[in-house]
């Protein structure tokens, strides 16, 4: 697990990013769990099934799933992590692989907030950032937000039933 980093993340230019919430009716340390522990339980749209291939949860750690859709077809996601704030953030990549190689073809960094709520509850916030306004109209055609939404309603769903 990485500390905070020391300077501000970039500000968010719309024009190039998605974002997606979700109230979780757990705590933050609770769903933060939940993301890194259980993530074939909750990783990808209904019906997709996700195999996890490497999760080394450390900036610089290598982040490698595998989706498969019904009828077979395989959605491969690898990247590296860049930040890891236990029950606050997790930030990935897919323009890195392992030893901070460049990656032939990139596509985002996601970022996930985890804020804690006065009732115990946590307002997930997932961010998609994009180096083009083409990328992200790309990203959001292929089903960003039915896409992410079913994944983050499988989360909240998981943690309901703990």
């Amino acid at each position: 697990m990485s500390t905070p980093p020391t300077t501000a993340p970039e500000q968010p230019r719309s024009e190039l990013d998605l974002s997606i919430e979700r109230v979780i009716d757990a705590p933050p340390a609770r769903v933060f769990e939940l993301w890194t522990r259980r993530l074939p339980d909750w990783w990808g749209p209904h019906g997709m099934r996700t195999r996890v291939t490497a999760f080394d949860l450390h900036a610089g750690g290598a982040f490698r799933t595998v989706m498969r859709a019904p009828d077979g077809t395989e959605y491969p996601t690898r990247g590296i992590f860049l930040e890891v704030v236990p029950d606050q953030r997790i930030v990935f990549t897919d323009a890195y692989d392992p030893g901070w190689r460049p990656a032939p073809e990139h596509f985002l960094t996601a970022i996930f907030s985890f804020e804690a709520l006065p009732d115990g509850r946590t307002k997930l916030t997932a961010r998609a950032l994009h180096k083009s306004v083409e990328d992200r109209v790309a990203h959001e055609k292929m089903g960003f937000f039915p896409g992410w939404g079913e994944s983050l309603d499988k989360l909240a769903a998981l943690a309901a039933d703990l």
